[in-house]
């Protein structure tokens, strides 16, 4: 054992292990140094992974079988090599008072001397001042590019890198399947599993091209990068990115929601058409569907009630006639679709009223943004406040800019509801009679607001919007025009006032 040695050579990465030439020059110049002071080489320990932090697998193993007496000494190359943390070079220092014998190839120290030891401790202070700075100076160009709006690692799934400081974009490929998950899981029906295999039949592959994880699915339905949001997972913070969102920040907000458990679905056994719709008139608790020798009944949830069951036939019999009161007649569509072109015509200038507002209101934010940067600069709050009041305002920072997407698309919330609502009032009764049970439930949840069973009357009750077009007054057959314009503008006006204030309503809550 007297002249045997272990020796160390190790490189920052695996990459630079298999495609550079530092460990053939480090095995050489060890090789040269052994042969130079007459020292023999019995095992050879080679490590592909940063000294700048402890717990390297190969260099523990090394000083273990070091202390088990099993060489000499260790030969390595320099002395960052070895170790560029203190620590570990407190480890060596401990093998050296111990009488081993720790040798550098490329530096002519002798440890067993206060003046070597005491340059070697130099040199490794060196090192570890070394990577403390590299930690520092790649910290602030990671900070940096984020701040300026770049995304300095790889692209999450559904986004293409194009280079450094370069946003990223869209996977014309991906993207639109990335975009499903999410709209799929915001329904509430898809399990991480069952969306899993969803994704698994759609070929999605991650960017290794192997399929999704379940952890990966998870990662990616977590991530607000999809939403226009760069987010620093080890700290939590936030920053607005340059990118193109895939999603919108109202619907990756519910899927955190269904993730989280605030938002629960239950799984519907029976698809009755009109479950969880009609009322009891007496104690007011919603009737309960079953099935009975082929026909569905609804009865009361209390069994002491003397409410009567009532069969979903004799329910669809009470329906149908409301439904049928919405039929429209070719002049009265044609009138308002007329009434529709243009009203949007004369949409432009309350758009740019209301996108004016919006910028403001944007500005605001990003006003905020930056007092309370400065707020926190100066020392006036602390790091979790900042960070917290920070990720609110990016928040309301990127529903804002949704909004202003949406104004200078053309997009009138309030408008755009009222055609979606008369399109649907305009087919509902042909729709309604060749609906399936599951069809059915959602239409007469779009046009009712009550349904209840007094005695063995079903009592039905249309929405307010439905009920002003079902009880418009009768047009005079002599002049349909004139009767036309005086009904319709009415409505229509009310309608379209009553959907503008329902979505500002909604833009408030959210």
């Amino acid at each position: 054992m007297d002249r045997k040695y272990f020796a160390y050579v190790r490189v920052s990465t695996a990459k630079q292990g298999e495609k550079g030439v530092s460990l053939q020059e480090q095995r050489g110049a060890i090789l040269q140094y052994a042969q130079r002071y007459g020292l023999s080489v019995v095992q050879w320990f080679e490590e592909r992974e940063s000294a700048a932090k402890r717990g390297r697998p190969v260099f523990t193993e090394m000083m273990k079988e070091l202390r088990r007496g099993k060489a000499r000494g260790v030969i390595i190359h320099k002395i960052d090599r070895g170790a560029r943390n203190l620590k570990d070079w407190a480890d060596l220092g401990d093998l050296i008072d111990a009488g081993l014998e720790v040798h550098f190839a490329n530096e002519s120290l002798d440890l067993n001397t206060r003046g070597g030891r005491l340059s070697a401790d130099i040199q490794a202070v060196v090192a570890s001042d070394y990577i403390r700075n590299l930690r520092e100076e790649t910290r602030k160009g990671f900070y940096g590019r984020l701040k300026q709006g770049f995304y300095p690692l790889p692209a999450p799934l559904g986004y293409l890198d194009r280079g450094k400081a370069r946003k990223k974009e869209l996977d014309p490929d991906r993207a639109p399947l990335v975009a499903k998950l999410f709209a799929l899981y915001g329904t509430g029906q898809y399990s991480l599993h069952r969306l899993l295999n969803e994704s698994r039949v759609w070929v999605l592959t991650n960017r290794r091209g192997s399929p999704l994880t379940l952890n990966g699915l998870s990662t990616l339905l977590n991530n607000p990068f999809y939403t226009g949001l760069m987010r620093v997972r080890r700290t939590g913070e936030l920053f607005p990115g340059n990118h193109q969102p895939l999603i919108t920040k109202s619907l990756f907000d519910r899927v955190q929601a269904i993730l989280h458990g605030k938002t629960v679905f239950r799984t519907v056994r029976h698809n009755f058409a009109f479950r969880k719709l009609v009322r009891c008139g007496r104690c007011q608790y919603t009737l309960i569907g079953e099935l009975q020798k082929g026909h569905v009944y609804y009865r009361c949830q209390r069994r002491s009630c003397a409410t009567t069951t009532v069969r979903e036939d004799t329910v669809d019999a009470y329906i149908s006639p409301s439904i049928s009161r919405l039929t429209l007649d070719p002049l009265e569509m044609e009138y308002i679709w007329g009434w529709l072109v243009d009203e949007r015509a004369q949409e432009d200038t309350r758009c740019q009223q209301e996108l004016h507002t919006t910028q403001l209101r944007l500005d605001e934010i990003r006003s905020r943004l930056g007092r309370l940067t400065d707020a926190f600069l100066d020392g006036n709050i602390d790091k979790s406040i900042f960070d917290a009041r920070k990720a609110a305002l990016l928040n309301d920072e990127q529903r804002m800019r949704e909004t202003i997407c949406d104004l200078e698309a053309g997009n009138d919330r309030g408008l755009e509801r009222l055609k979606q609502f008369l399109e649907l009032v305009q087919n509902a009764p042909v729709a309604y009679e060749n609906a399936n049970p599951s069809e059915k439930c959602e239409l007469v949840k779009s046009l009712l607001s009550n349904l209840t069973l007094i005695d063995k009357r079903v009592d039905v009750t249309l929405n307010p919007e439905v009920e002003m077009i079902a009880n418009r007054p009768k047009i005079s057959c002599s002049s349909p025009s004139q009767g036309i314009h005086r009904t319709w503008n009415s409505i229509l006006k009310k309608l379209l006032e009553q959907f503008e204030q329902s979505s500002i309503q909604g833009e408030v809550a959210a």
